[in-house]
């Protein structure tokens, strides 16, 4: 089992489902300490963890040292793993959104939508139907990411979406040291007791700490 940190300070909107998704990350890892103290961003206080998760991070949410911190982390091999509003996190750190791949823009009413699993290669993946049908929150990006894209939201079936044919909600790379990956999924409350959005969440862990291939 592999040591993660979860990280979940907010300085703009807070998600309810916080609490559903640090514990969630829990249960999926014995080895995981949870804070919200920017303080922890130090290279002693990472040095150690397999992965950072940022769950549901929003606003400016480190230090300008703990912004050095999880830069040479991560440049030094350290895994990523953003959650939902991870993308609504550090608009001003140009590393960050290299990180996590796409900025948030917008959002149209939590609503039913189908996401077409467009590589099923990834173990995070692997496990889900063709065409996966749930309930979140589906967020706009402000451009589309530079990575490996594995989950698209199918925008005719809901109502608000305006990136078109091309809507990634889940995307992996590695090109800045260590493995990244963001899913946009996550915003409910529910959706940290659903077996297969758990199971996407376990994956991608293993994923980034390099143990699940």
């Amino acid at each position: 089992m592999s040591r993660v940190l979860v990280f979940s300070r907010t300085t703009g909107f807070r998600h309810d489902s916080i609490p559903a998704g640090v514990e969630a990350i829990r249960r999926l890892n014995a080895e995981t300490e949870a804070t919200e103290d920017p303080g922890v961003f130090t290279p002693d206080g990472l040095a150690g963890f397999a992965a950072v998760v940022f769950m549901n991070t929003n606003g400016e949410v480190l230090t300008d040292a703990g912004r050095a911190a999880l830069e040479a982390y991560v440049r030094g091999g350290g895994g990523f793993l953003g959650v939902h509003s991870a993308a609504a996190t550090e608009y001003g750190w140009p590393f960050y959104g290299d990180l996590v791949g796409a900025w948030f823009d917008r959002h149209p009413e939590v609503q039913p939508a189908t996401i077409t699993v467009c590589d099923r290669d990834h173990p995070a993946t692997a496990h889900l139907p063709a065409a996966w049908t749930r309930v979140d929150e589906w967020y706009d990006f402000r451009s589309r990411p530079d990575a490996r894209v594995l989950l698209r939201v199918d925008e005719p079936t809901y109502e608000g979406g305006a990136m078109g044919a091309d809507h990634p909600v889940a995307w992996c790379h590695e090109r800045l040291g260590g493995r990244s990956f963001y899913t946009a999924l996550g915003h409910t409350i529910e959706s940290y007791a659903e077996p297969a959005f758990r199971e996407h969440l376990a994956r991608a862990l293993e994923w980034v700490t390099r143990a699940g291939g």
